[in-house]
């Protein structure tokens, strides 16, 4: 058994790159210039923005579920990239520079575990938490400021 991280879909937030700020304030979204790296990870790539470049730091319901876990923070997206599709069992550079909390869910939405690592020790607790039948996705948050970084699930090799 192994796993597979997910970037969000781009056509998701495409449209958005194309508003003023104004607009973007409007719905609670801001645009942001990059002054340092690491620090301002993309949720679609899966990668730290470069120096320089512009990102939008918009609201996003990461948990759309009807459970008391029902969840949403904020998260950096990159204009124009495409959206990450990492190989079964890899895991992003940018989630190793963290502290990360995994958090596991099952299929109603319910959290059934959680822990909190360095991103360089991720690959067993994914793991393991995996291995639990009850399991169906992991989230993988930032720990400190707790926003949302990635989807990881189930994947079966063989």
């Amino acid at each position: 058994m192994s796993f597979r991280i997910s970037g969000l879909p781009a056509e998701q937030f495409a449209p958005l790159f194309d508003l003023s700020d104004t607009e973007l304030a409007g719905m609670g979204a801001l645009r942001q210039v990059v002054n340092h790296k690491p620090g301002f990870p993309c949720r679609v790539s899966l990668a730290d923005a470069e120096l320089g470049e512009t990102v939008l730091l918009v609201h996003f319901e990461h948990l759309p579920v009807d459970s008391p876990y029902r969840s949403s923070h904020a998260i950096y997206v990159r204009r124009g990239v495409e959206t990450a599709k990492p190989a079964v069992g890899e895991v992003p550079e940018f989630l190793r520079l963290r502290l990360l909390s995994v958090r596991a869910f099952d299929h109603q939405g319910m959290m059934l575990d959680a822990d909190v690592i360095g991103g360089r020790e991720l690959e067993p607790v994914l793991e393991k938490m995996l291995s639990r039948p009850e399991v169906t996705y992991l989230h993988l948050h930032n720990a400190k400021p707790g926003c949302y970084a990635a989807r990881v699930e189930r994947t079966e090799i063989g």
